[in-house]
């Protein structure tokens, strides 16, 4: 049996914003948008892995849900809270000053970890943390 990891979501409370960030800074190509019932999901993914997919969700995808059930996910979206992303890279470097100049909000710098990654980490328009690795080298 072979189990591979297919797609992951992340909450974001602006699509837009959202689709700017991960398709402009980070050079994510868009695979599906899709509207159902006043809520938008959409796929994005690195070229370079195919199978893999990232959906942009609303914080709370259930069209039955409560307004207090909605208010209690708007509060925690605003405080960075619901999700996190940890992506590789080949060089953290470059990669924090691509997206440094797009203008994503930078939370940590380059800088290399006891554990034998080199990251950074930043936080995307819907405040959801992400981080950047590269293994270094022995």
């Amino acid at each position: 049996m072979d189990i591979t990891l297919s797609s992951c979501f992340i909450a974001v409370d602006d699509h837009d914003k959202a689709l700017t960030f991960y398709r402009d800074a980070l050079g994510l190509e868009v695979r599906n948008d899709v509207g159902f019932e006043g809520m938008r999901w959409v796929t994005v993914g690195a070229p370079s892995q195919p199978d893999v997919n990232i959906v942009l969700e609303p914080p709370l995808a259930d069209p039955n849900a409560s307004p207090e059930d909605r208010q209690v996910m708007a509060e925690l979206m605003a405080k960075g809270l619901l999700r996190g992303v940890i992506f590789g890279t080949d060089d953290c470097d470059a990669t924090f000053e691509r997206v440094s100049a797009a203008g994503g909000e930078v939370l940590q710098e380059p800088m290399n970890q006891p554990y034998g990654v080199r990251d950074c980490a930043f936080r995307d328009p819907s405040g959801n943390m992400l981080r950047f690795t590269q293994p270094l080298k022995k």
